[in-house]
């Protein structure tokens, strides 16, 4: 394995974290983490590790861990502290008594939630996973805390069994590493990437290890060459600089030879030779203006591979905090030069991360500050530990596209993100609201992903709100988080909203309603269909759980509810397209006003409208609901239309041009097929009814490139 980026004993005394404290801390901030050393060892005095080892030899380690980041005195004592609430009869408050309230919340932030059962084991990750986070956001520090102690778990989880073993790394893979990645936290990362990849695939690793050592000395003499030449040119012009060879690290090499890798059109590595033929080097500078002057040396030393392989992340820096210019040069030989480019300060906080403004007393830069109002927004917006859990994982993006605003503002956004991430990132109100969006002044979809440097535009109405499929295309945790915050809260209300309206006109064949209804036939209602209350009987009926006319027809003199001849005097159900989620236009055959139409009831989903000649109709073994508009609909609805145009240049910009003049949005576009100089094109527009439809269309047949359109 490489050598670690912290060198550590195999096995830390006391007198070896002293020493290590001694080089930065006040003597009185000693005595306080002595005293919580005792008190520690004195805790855990008959409690013993697999290893067989006394417990305390844990504690040190992870606090010897923090010691090396230069944490301070309360991190210290609280690493020393952090598994007394958990493993002993020592509570928070005696804590916070002997050590002070800081102590106590960060040692009870990184307890686990071991006194509650939990039915599976990913739940009980979960919760604990959970109370992590969120006391991360009060105080970093207790993140910082447990990636030490997950670190030190990983260099002596030798002596768990195999199957342990196999889980706490996977885990550790999972969560606790992309964590770190997104606190900047690049010497802890890459360590436990070593030891994870080490201990779920030994072999691998063993063949990884004996091929790189070999390949390593046999280009030696090669690396130095071209390091030698890069120092020589930098010194004639007179920049101050320290290259450092970067250490290869096996579970990078082996994440690039994946086959999802080779199988990615975009990937610029894909096998063992083309990885191991690079010289990656280090250059670290004093001034961000020296970071440019060396960029411009090595540019004019080597030939540059191409625009793909120059990042500039001290203009843009990533969202945790990370800053260097990255480039790929080619060297004689057909060897690559990977050069990062950065300043003292950029270096130790690419290395550290978080830990460097914590420790400097810095204020915690503003796209962390950003991710962790992301994760309080996640927090409110779940209603249990497993559902959160996976947001955060979900959300744990190694890698950003920057896209700017018409205003010139720049949005970090993960990669694969598309415009409705956009539109959330800019207000959750503007992602609930929006139904299209502009690209470089081009219309496009909201599922459209999204490349860097493009300028995004968001287009919202106030009737439109978050439908179940966005879910489909939205990749950032907050979009994805927003979307089923809003469906949950407004399906039940919807679905009590539906329901008291079906019942309602159910009802009014019998001269009655919901509100004229008397506790005596309430509570008979109740009890027939078994339900808590009057509320959650209207929410089943508006699921479609419950037919609304089986529960009218109790008030049916001439029927009863457990007959099979029941009479249905069933109304027309009248409806204007802004109903809520629970009434949806089935995309089949795309309803629109005038249209004739029906409904059917899906349990638990609510009622989905339907032109009266879909042929999915026929298909359908749900009972039909009768439904017409209302007179007063001022929303658009979509709808699909078939163009066959001659293939001219242009043909496109004019349709859209026609259809926007027309008051008509672009909702999807399909080039269906091409024959010679003609083409078939299937367009998902908007419309107010049939004949704002109908208006279009006879537009569209102006134009000297359609041939033939139609509603499909």
């Amino acid at each position: 394995m490489p050598v670690p980026l912290s060198p550590f004993p195999s096995r830390v005394l006391w007198s070896d974290l002293i020493d290590l404290l001694e080089t930065y801390l006040e003597a009185e901030d000693i005595k306080e983490i002595d005293r919580a050393f005792f008190y520690s060892a004195y805790a855990h005095e008959d409690q013993k590790r697999k290893s067989g080892e006394p417990y305390i030899n844990h504690p040190l380690g992870v606090a010897y861990i923090l010691g090396q980041m230069h944490m301070d005195t309360a991190t210290i004592s609280a690493a020393l502290l952090h598994d007394v609430i958990e493993d002993t009869e020592i509570t928070k408050q005696q804590l916070s008594n002997e050590f002070g309230e800081l102590v106590a919340e960060l040692v009870d932030g990184v307890s686990k939630l071991e006194t509650i059962q939990f039915k599976t084991r990913e739940q009980a990750t979960a919760e604990s996973f959970q109370k992590l986070i969120m006391a991360m956001t009060s105080n970093p520090r207790v993140i910082i805390i447990k990636l030490a102690d997950r670190l030190h778990n990983m260099r002596t989880i030798g002596a768990m069994k195999l199957a342990s073993q196999k889980r706490i790394s996977r885990e550790t893979l999972d969560v606790y590493i992309p964590i770190a990645n997104r606190l900047g936290m690049n010497e802890i990362r890459i360590e436990l990437e070593e030891l994870c990849f080490k201990t779920l695939y030994p072999l691998r690793y063993k063949i990884l290890d004996f091929h790189l050592n070999a390949i390593s000395q046999q280009r030696a003499d090669t690396f130095d060459k071209i390091e030698f030449r890069i120092k020589e040119q930098l010194d004639k012009k007179n920049i101050q600089a320290r290259l450092i060879k970067r250490n290869k690290h096996y579970y990078g090499i082996y994440y690039k030879m994946l086959d999802k890798k080779k199988t990615d059109t975009n990937s610029k590595i894909q096998s063992f030779s083309q990885v191991n033929n690079t010289c990656p080097l280090r250059i670290i500078v004093n001034s961000e203006d020296d970071c440019y002057r060396v960029f411009g040396v090595v540019q004019n030393l080597y030939k540059p591979k191409g625009n793909d392989y120059f990042k500039d992340h001290i203009a843009i820096p990533k969202t945790n905090g990370y800053q260097s210019i990255h480039t790929t040069l080619q060297g004689s030989n057909q060897v690559l030069i990977e050069i990062q480019i950065r300043t003292k300060k950029m270096d130790e906080r690419a290395e550290k991360g978080i830990t460097s403004y914590i420790r400097s007393d810095d204020e915690i830069d503003t796209g962390m500050n950003e991710w962790v109002r992301q994760l309080l927004d996640m927090y409110r917006n779940t209603e249990d530990s497993l559902e959160f859990y996976h947001h955060v994982k979900e959300g744990l993006y190694p890698e950003e596209v920057y896209v700017f605003t018409p205003e010139g503002d720049i949005k970090k956004l993960a990669k694969g993100a598309t415009a409705i991430d956009f539109a959330y990132a800019i207000h959750s109100k503007v992602g609930n609201h929006c139904y299209k969006a502009k690209i470089n002044n081009e219309y496009v979809s909201l599922n459209t992903p999204l490349e860097s440097g493009q300028t995004v535009q968001i287009f919202t109405e106030s009737y439109i709100c978050p439908k179940a499929n966005w879910l489909d295309f939205a990749k950032t945790h907050k979009a994805r988080s927003e979307i089923r915050n809003f469906i949950k809260t407004h399906q039940s209300k919807d679905a009590l909203n539906l329901g008291k309206q079906m019942l309602d006109k159910e009802l009014s064949a019998y001269s009655l309603s919901i509100n004229t209804l008397n506790d005596e036939q309430k509570v008979c209602l109740l009890k027939t269909f078994h339900a808590k209350n009057l509320d959650s009987l209207l929410a089943d009926i508006g699921l479609g759980n419950k037919m609304a006319w089986l529960v009218a027809c109790q008030f049916d003199s001439t029927a009863t509810a457990s007959s099979h001849d029941l009479v249905h005097k069933q109304q027309t159900f009248p409806i204007k397209g802004t109903e809520g989620a629970l009434v949806k236009f089935a995309a089949c055959c795309h309803p629109i006003p005038e249209d004739h139409i029906t409904g059917i009831i899906h349990q638990g989903k609510g009622l989905t409208i339907h032109r009266m000649n879909c042929k999915n109709l026929h298909h359908n073994n749900n009972k039909l609901f009768p439904v017409e508009w209302k007179s007063e609909i001022e929303k658009q609805f979509s709808v699909d239309i078939e163009i066959k145009a001659y293939d001219n240049k242009g043909v496109l910009a004019e349709i859209a041009k026609t259809l926007a003049d027309m008051n008509s949005n672009i909702e999807n576009f399909l080039k269906k097929e091409s024959h010679g100089d003609i083409t078939v094109m299937i367009f998902t527009i908007s419309v107010f009814d049939r004949k704002h439809l109908a208006d279009i269309i006879r537009k569209l047949k102006r134009l000297d490139i359609v041939i033939h359109i139609g509603r499909r």
